[in-house]
């Protein structure tokens, strides 16, 4: 096998959007300030990983950390590859904790609802600390949305929920409870967050792989950024 060129390297808004619509089950880039890395291999773009603020302004609060200390890995959006995605998820955590000293916390959640059980973050060594209350979801238009999502849209239509569900364009999605993984960034925030580990999830069903013949998505898209 010929040896693969992977580069890993600040990626656009549009590279990110359209790796997001194309390559993970959410369809959707998130909203808010967005780190976004990419990932090319051969010269192909081949996804992003991005991190933000996530759903949570409060994120960061029980582990002691503002909202400028801690972050959330939003998005691994990634279509067919070589390079084990640990490597590549490593990578651009190392790129963003260089270019952001303050940020002393990563925080991930994996969907039990999309088969996750986080075998990526158990690859890089990701602290394991349970998992998250239920909170129910929803279809907005098409399109999964949380309900801190959905409150904005009521906020800007100034059409409220009530007349969304009869419109039959909103509708509830009860989820069950995600896992929670944690990575912090200096020795210290390890050893503060270290005592809430607990032992990994098995697999159920494993929808993102470091095998790229067992990719949930097809071949390198030939419509696909080239570059960032």
């Amino acid at each position: 096998m010929s040896k693969t060129d992977l580069r890993i390297d600040w990626a656009t808004h549009d590279a990110a959007k359209y790796a997001c619509q194309n390559w993970h089950y959410s369809k959707c880039l998130p909203a808010g300030k967005l780190v976004k890395v990419g990932a090319w291999e051969n010269g192909k773009f081949i996804g992003v990983v991005i991190f933000g603020r996530g759903t949570s302004p409060q994120l960061g609060v029980k582990y002691g950390l503002d909202q400028t200390q801690c972050i959330e890995l939003v998005r691994v959006a990634l279509t067919k590859h070589i390079s084990p995605v640990s490597r590549i998820m490593a990578i651009a955590i190392r790129m963003l904790s260089s270019s952001n000293k303050g940020i002393r916390l990563v925080v991930s959640f994996a969907s039990q609802d999309e088969g996750h059980h986080g075998g990526i973050y158990q690859a890089t060594n990701w602290i394991y600390s349970g998992t998250t209350m239920p909170q129910d979801e929803f279809l907005f238009k098409g399109k999964r949305a949380t309900d801190r999502q959905v409150s904005q849209f009521v906020k800007d239509t100034r059409i409220g929920r009530q007349e969304w569900e009869r419109r039959g364009v909103l509708f509830r999605l009860p989820t069950t409870p995600k896992h929670r993984y944690l990575m912090p960034l200096d020795d210290e925030m390890r050893k503060r967050i270290l005592p809430l580990a607990k032992p990994y999830p098995k697999r159920v069903q494993q929808a993102m792989t470091e095998n790229p013949s067992e990719q949930r998505r097809g071949s390198t898209d030939p419509h696909a950024p080239k570059d960032s």
